[in-house]
């Protein structure tokens, strides 16, 4: 089990190294190809798109064909890829192996999480969830500092081809320790619906694409580009409800237990992205550290994140998903409202005691909710949840990446952040943690509202689940509740 959990965990830090690494690497990659910013951001925007746009479709080819299966063809492909990006002669070449890399990842990170369930019993679920989050948080710190090492002696080419001895022995392990997953008992099952996975990448590409172009300003382009996914997302419901055998089936998104995840998790995730967007200008221009140590500052939160995954995840095994989410969300909006409260007065500690409180409690929410969703899964659905899991992540990500941005420079009364005087810059900070609050506080409402529910009598219309509060979904079929 030891080595099963070893190769699971490199399977879900590459994927988030890759992302990390890549970004401290950009201006020596403009200069390298002699290409402005707006151009080589694409290394960086296509992984993100690719990952985006497939997970789900890769979470439930995984559950058709077979999970390791999947997961090896993934850890090849990132492995390949990660190896021409290294070997890249220009800018386009480089862009369209990195989109190739985030295909690999995609597999990697929706099917890594749907093994937890086959690889440990039941009560040690979140244990290995918050070992998985560690190694995520580990990736991402890890990315700028190794990243940097590597430029300066080897050139820009080596913060890739570092990797590919590490897929090599991430496929290596996988290959000789992880079970193998049955695919999809039925026929029909085991159609992949076509139709669905183009129209859900189609919608998740074309919104993922309106916010990452936007950059706080949305112009024409980022507005024609969420009517294109608004006009995707009515287009998938309806094919969805029209096949035999669909990619989602939207009465999954009935039960309480996955909803209030997937809800939760995107609106955190969307408030943890303020921290990395605000957290930057509000050190270097509010505060007036120098770039070494905001890169510091910044960095202790993914420290904290890899410290405690592991004590949250054991928590949550201990306490139980649903007193561990409410834990993790009130620590969340303790730590936002601080910030959001602190006057740049209180200088360093002022903004990084707070921001540690919000990582570690959001750790623990992580792992909690993680847990939650993922512990009674039916087995021909985990590929499929996993991959709606890490895509709520990644769209709160993205969405916040572009929102809370506009919304620290709405606040700082300001359209160039980076001009702005201190005393905005620490207003417009002051009010980005204000509204991260409130949509975290959104949040727990709808957990806590779910609980309440679950509450009532049996047989009391409308009753539901919270996470750590639900019935088994391993009795499910097609998201239909079923009675053990």
């Amino acid at each position: 089990m030891a080595w099963a959990l070893i190769a699971l965990s490199l399977s879900m830090l590459l994927p988030s190294l890759s992302i990390s690494i890549a970004n401290v690497g950009l201006p020596s990659l403009a200069e390298a190809f002699d290409a402005p910013f707006d151009e080589i951001q694409w290394v960086v925007i296509a992984y993100l798109l690719a990952i985006t746009t497939l997970i789900v479709g890769a979470g439930r080819l995984g559950d058709i064909v077979g999970r390791r299966r999947l997961l090896l063809g993934g850890i090849t492909v990132f492995t390949i890829a990660t190896l021409l990006c290294g070997l890249a002669p220009n800018l386009p070449l480089l862009v369209a192996a990195r989109a190739l890399q985030g295909a690999g990842a995609a597999c990697m990170m929706a099917l890594t999480m749907a093994f937890a369930g086959e690889t440990v019993p039941g009560d040690r679920t979140g244990s290995v969830m918050g070992l998985l989050g560690t190694m995520s948080a580990i990736g991402t710190a890890l990315g700028p500092s190794l990243g940097g090492v590597l430029i300066a002696v080897f050139g820009w080419r080596a913060i890739f081809l570092a990797g590919v001895p590490l897929g090599l022995l991430t496929l290596t392990l996988t290959t000789r320790v992880l079970p193998g997953s049955p695919p999809a008992a039925t026929s029909a099952r085991r159609r992949l619906d076509i139709a669905g996975t183009v129209l859900l990448a189609i919608t998740l590409g074309a919104y993922a694409l309106a916010m990452t172009t936007a950059a706080g300003s949305f112009g024409p382009l980022p507005i024609g580009l969420l009517i294109a996914s608004g006009a995707g997302l009515a287009a998938f419901v309806i094919t969805e409800k029209r096949v035999s055998s669909p990619l989602l089936t939207l009465s999954m998104l009935r039960d309480p237990v996955l909803a209030s995840g997937l809800t939760t998790s995107a609106l955190v995730s969307t408030v943890m992205m303020t921290t990395l967007v605000v957290g930057p200008f509000h050190l270097a221009r509010g505060l007036g550290l120098d770039p070494a140590l905001v890169g510091l500052v910044m960095s202790a939160g993914p420290v904290v994140s890899a410290l405690t995954g592991v004590p949250a995840g054991r928590a949550t095994d201990r306490f139980g998903t649903g007193a561990m989410v409410i834990v993790g969300l009130s620590g969340i909006i303790g730590g936002t409202v601080a910030l959001s409260l602190v006057p740049a007065s209180a200088g360093v500690l002022g903004y990084v005691l707070p921001l540690v409180a919000t990582t570690a409690s959001y750790a623990l929410f992580q792992a909690a909710n993680n847990t939650a969703v993922m512990r009674d899964v039916a087995p021909y659905q985990r590929g499929l949840v996993s991959g709606m899991l890490n895509l709520s992540r990644n769209l709160g990500l993205i969405t916040g990446a572009s929102v809370m941005g506009a919304i620290f420079a709405l606040a700082a009364g300001t359209g160039d952040v980076a001009a702005a005087a201190p005393g905005d810059v620490a207003r417009g900070a002051n009010g980005a943690f204000a509204v991260s609050a409130a949509l975290v506080a959104l949040g727990l409402a709808v957990v806590l509202g779910l609980r309440m529910r679950s509450r009532r009598p049996p047989g009391n219309p409308g009753a539901g689940a919270v996470p750590g509060h639900a019935p088994s979904r391993a009795s499910t079929r097609n998201g239909q509740v079923r009675p053990p």
